[in-house]
Formats: structure tokens, C-alpha cells, sequence
């Protein structure tokens, strides 16, 4: 069924059809609306969800934490600031291999205060042990959410997943959205493999410890076995993304490759700007040149060996970071995807780094346009002119 909605209200309407156990939450904008939206589905009887209003979103995701651990399928939603708070528990969560599922919209942190759209606020949550999933747009935003809970429960994988959508570019942007019915998103997900276990630590005559004390003897086994679930999603993602496909017809991978197979120059890039950069890439293929863009939809697991034969045939890179690494160097996808290309053999490409869009910052055209005349020159010369530059700030 084809209805029009935003993204917040596809993120709202593909949790309702989960119908998780336990939804823990703190408003914060641009991602109020989900929340705000689900708790009326509570409220009208539409869910079983007991749903928890708390004081913060480290207290949220805290509650989750505990809903989680305890058997029970939990969600949140959250942005930005809301997320750095959140920052002690995500690791716990993480380390403790708990299948929570959580919106995030995208939002800039401070400070300078500011609500609209970049990715700095999940970057900086890359290495807390949550599977990252990002959307170029509303129709990916529901899909990838109802694929999240198959992901992070896969008993390979038994890790968080955050789903994240642009704000206000997505979050408040209405779009066509091809709906599934609930009983398509139920037979989808399935029952929960936790739920058998619902409360048991609580009832049983051996009860457990959940995050205990890890000194040397243990700590460095239990971390390791968390990257094993990453090493896993490996596998697990493209298997559920198959089966998505096969059920209704939408097939998502860990990346999309856009006119690439003879691309002299591509640029690299995340969420909702590689719509921006498709018409870009059309457009220059009109006029005989070879350019094209690969869309990275996961970030964590890093597909690290798929995006360096993906793109081991291209002469010059530029990678579009809409986040600031504050390295002095590059944004933090960059030296990412030069890692994927170090062992690729043959000459490797140039690559540049692009920050660009922060703050929310529009990105026209005309800013994607110039990146691959750059781009297009270097792959003539074979020189690298720089490492980093900002696009679109007045200087």
C-alpha cells in the first residue's frame, strides 16, 4: 500500500508493527515525533508495549538495557545530544550483546546549539558496539528498521542496532512510502528468540548477574566476543536483506553501486545526499564523462574487503564526510576508506576528503558538481592535490 509519510512517521509506523515488548524514551528534536507518535499508539490500544517515560535518554536507554537483558524486546529513539548522553550505556549495551533497536535522527552536536542534520552525532558512536544502519530515504528509513530487529537478534549476532535517518531533511520530509501490512512485518521479524526467557532470571531458583565486575582474567574474551558478532553481521545482513527482497521485493546490501563499473572518478557518501549526487552523476554521464557514486548504507560492521574491490577500478575518490573529525587531517569516514583500499592490488586510486553540509548546511548541486570536476582532474593527472577540504562554507 503506497501512503505518504514522513520519516519520523515511518520510523513511528514500522514500530508499531513490531509491536516491541518495551519502548523507553526522552523527547529531543528532531526525533520527538517518534516517540510522540508511538506513545498514541499505545495510548489507543494499537500496541502491546509497556512504554516508559523517563527522565533523560540515558535513563532511556538504561531502561532498555534492563527490559533487554531481562528477555524482553525494547526500542528507543533518540538525536544528537540525546545520544551523547546516552554514551555510558550504549557500550553497555553493546558489551553486554543486547539486540535493542533504536531510531536515530541524525542532528549535529553542540556546541554551537543546532538542530538540523549531520552525522557527527553517530560517528562518534562508532566504536561503542552498535550495528549502524543509514537511509538515503523515507522508504529505506521503514525498511531498514524492520530489518534491524532480524539483525540484532540473530543468535550470530546478538548485537544493538541503530537505524538513522537525516533530520529534518528525512525526519520532516513527506515521501511516497510503500507500506507492508502488520501481518507481513510480523511474519518478517517473527517471535523473538529472547521471549522464551522473558523474566526467567527473576523467577528461577539460579538467578543471574547481568554486567558484572571483568578484570584481566576475563574482559579481554568478552570484548572479543562482541567483535565476533560484528565479524558475523558480515554474513547475517545480506542473508536478511535477501530474504526482505524476496518477500517484497526491496533489496538492500552494504552498499549501492551507482553507475561505477567504468567510473574514472565516484564519490563516497552517506544518507540522504546520494539522491543529491545521483542526479549529479546523471547529468555528467549526459555529457560523455565517467563518474559515479557508491552509497554506503552500513557503517558498522565496516564492509571493509567488498568496498575496496568495489571500488579498486577507480582512478580518483572523494569521500563527502558530513562530520568533522577535529583531526586536523580528515573527516572520520576518509581514513576508513583508504584502510579498505591499502591492500587492493594494483595502482590505487586518489582519494580526497570532502566535509561538507554540517549544521545542515544545503547541499546544492553545484557544491556535488565542483567535488567531481576535482575529482575528474586528479584522475587525469594521477596527483593528489590535497587531503582535506570544506565545501559549501563561506570563508
Amino acid at each position: 500500500m503506497k501512503v505518504a509519510k514522513t520519516g519520523n512517521e515511518a520510523f513511528a509506523e514500522a514500530m508499531r508493527q513490531i509491536n516491541p515488548d518495551v519502548v523507553a524514551a526522552y523527547p529531543i528534536t528532531p526525533a520527538t515525533e517518534i516517540v510522540q507518535l508511538f506513545s498514541q499508539f499505545v495510548a489507543d490500544g494499537l500496541v502491546k508495549t509497556e512504554f516508559v517515560a523517563v527522565e533523560s535518554e540515558h535513563s532511556a536507554m538504561s531502561a532498555c538495557i534492563g527490559a533487554s537483558a531481562a528477555g524482553a524486546r525494547a526500542m528507543t529513539g533518540t538525536s544528537s545530544q540525546g545520544l551523547a548522553l546516552m554514551w555510558e550505556m550504549l557500550y553497555i549495551a553493546g558489551g553486554l550483546r543486547l539486540p535493542i533497536v533504536m531510531a536515530v535522527v541524525n542532528r549535529t552536536l553542540s556546541s554551537p546549539i543546532n538542530i538540523h542534520c549531520d552525522h557527527s552525532d553517530t560517528f562518534g558512536a562508532r566504536d561503542s558496539g552498535w550495528i549502524q544502519i543509514y537511509s538515503e530515504n523515507v522508504q529505506e528509513t521503514y525498511d531498514n528498521l524492520i530489518q534491524a530487529v532480524r539483525i540484532a537478534e540473530h543468535p550470530d549476532v546478538k548485537l544493538p542496532v541503530m537505524v538513522t535517518t537525516d533530520g529534518f531533511i528525512l525526519s520532516h520530509c513527506l515521501e511516497t512510502l510503500d507500506i507492508l501490512s502488520d501481518e507481513e512485518v510480523q511474519g518478517f521479524i517473527g517471535e523473538s528468540p529472547e521471549r522464551p526467557n522473558l523474566i526467567k532470571s527473576l523467577q528461577e531458583n539460579k538467578p543471574i548477574t547481568i554486567g558484572a565486575l571483568d578484570l584481566q582474567d576475563y574482559y579481554f574474551e568478552h570484548k572479543r566476543q562482541s567483535a565476533e558478532g560484528m565479524f558475523n553481521a558480515i554474513k547475517v545482513i545480506p542473508e536478511i536483506s535477501k530474504e526482505f527482497a524476496e518477500r517484497f521485493g526491496r533489496e538492500y546490501s552494504f552498499f549501492e553501486e551507482y553507475k561505477l563499473e567504468d567510473a574514472d572518478a565516484a564519490v563516497v557518501v552517506m544518507g540522504s545526499t546520494a539522491g543529491t549526487a545521483k542526479e549529479v552523476v546523471d547529468k555528467l554521464r549526459e555529457e560523455g564523462r565517467k563518474v559515479g557514486l557508491l552509497k554506503l548504507r552500513v557503517y558498522r560492521p565496516f564492509p571493509a574487503e567488498m568496498l575496496g574491490k568495489a571500488l579498486s577500478g577507480v582512478r580518483s575518490i572523494g569521500v563527502m564526510d558530513r562530520a568533522d573529525g577535529m583531526s586536523a587531517v580528515s573527516g572520520p569516514l576518509y581514513p576508513e576508506i583508504c584502510g579498505a583500499l591499502y591492500d587492493v592490488n594494483g595502482k590505487k586510486p586518489v582519494i580526497q576528503d570532502y566535509i561538507y553540509g554540517l549544521g545542515g548546511r544545503d547541499v546544492p548541486m553545484e557544491d556535488i558538481r565542483f567535488v567531481f570536476e576535482e575529482l575528474l582532474r586528479t584522475a587525469e593527472t594521477g596527483k593528489k592535490e590535497y587531503t582535506l577540504k570544506y565545501i559549501g562554507v563561506r570563508e
